[in-house]
């Protein structure tokens, strides 16, 4: 699900960017993290213990690294980025640097305001991005913040009445809400937004509680089932690939062998400006003396960064970019 600023004669446009992203070995997606904050307190990640004091080490400016890289997509992400009271500026720096981009947005929801989110699309974002894991009261315990869930609804709607329409949920799909992730999927059909799922790992922190292990596995092939089949009847809401969805069961079964791609296709950038391959690997290098990265066996996450990247660019890819939950 795209925005409304993508119109279908970009299609091309970003199919011949996407094939020269390739020849010339540069990163079709660049994660800005402008900030390690982060106001929640979920126990499958660690932002939230990060030092007030590490603020001061917020000094990248995006811009010249985004002209540097000339990816396709440019994702803000944290920490929660909507602590950077200076994040529109960011935004923007962004928009105006790159020709051919989109711009999406990672946020918990918490502090996601309809004002708020005007001023970031009119500041450049292309779509906002929020994780949701329960439709209920579940997801507020998880994420520490009362009356989320709530929120993330109640401003959801007031943003598409207001006509901004490029929004999807973000869940993470973990051994506790396999049974509820369908329920997402309906919710986010009636509010008019997007879905976008990844697979829980304990790469972040070391947190197994929420793996899915032994008969939970074949659970999630069952549930991972359900999804393609709803995906393939409506195209718009789910916005993962197939190819993704249907690599989940291979990942939870331990036959994943295929080489990690991070650093090739993706790169993040922390608040410092220095790169890692990976959101769960240190940084090596700062952005201006970027060296490429080579594939890597690793198998620790299945995110959809990674499995998204490694998808091939199949017709049905191209049917969901099109397609929009809210005709």
């Amino acid at each position: 699900m795209l925005s409304s600023r993508f119109k279908p004669w970009h299609v091309p446009l970003f199919l011949a960017k996407y094939a020269w992203l390739g020849v010339t070995r540069r990163p079709v997606l660049v994660h800005f993290e402008v900030t390690m904050r982060c106001n929640a307190r979920c126990g499958f990640c660690d932002y939230w213990k990060t030092p007030a004091a590490e603020r001061d080490s917020e000094t990248e400016r995006c811009a010249e690294a985004a002209r540097f890289f000339n990816p396709m997509v440019v994702t803000f992400t944290g920490g929660e980025p909507l602590l950077r009271r200076d994040l529109e500026d960011l935004v923007a720096s962004v928009r105006d640097a790159i020709r051919l981009k989109y711009i999406t947005l990672l946020t918990h929801g918490g502090m996601l305001t309809p004002e708020r989110g005007r001023s970031l699309w009119d500041a450049g974002v292309s779509q906002f991005n929020i994780s949701l894991d329960y439709v209920d009261g579940r997801h507020d315990v998880e994420r520490g913040i009362p009356g989320l869930t709530q929120k993330i609804f109640a401003t959801a709607i007031a943003m598409r009445s207001a006509g901004i329409e490029a929004i999807r949920f973000n869940t993470v799909i973990k051994r506790q809400n396999l049974d509820h992730v369908v329920d997402v999927v309906r919710v986010a059909q009636e509010l008019g937004v997007g879905v976008n799922f990844s697979v829980y790992t304990d790469f972040k922190n070391g947190n197994r509680d929420h793996l899915i292990q032994n008969g939970g596995v074949e659970r999630a092939d069952a549930v991972i089932g359900e999804l393609l089949a709803i995906k393939r009847r409506r195209r718009g809401v789910i916005t993962n690939s197939d190819y993704y969805l249907e690599q989940i069961p291979r990942y939870l079964r331990g036959e994943l062998t295929e080489p990690c791609q991070s650093g090739l296709r993706t790169i993040h950038i922390d608040p410092s400006g220095h790169v890692k391959r990976c959101p769960d690997f240190p940084t090596d290098f700062h952005w201006r003396d970027f060296k490429r990265y080579k594939p890597i066996d690793c198998n620790r996450c299945f995110y959809a960064c990674r499995g998204e990247a490694q998808a091939p660019l199949r017709l049905s890819r191209v049917r969901d970019v099109m397609a929009r939950p809210y005709t």
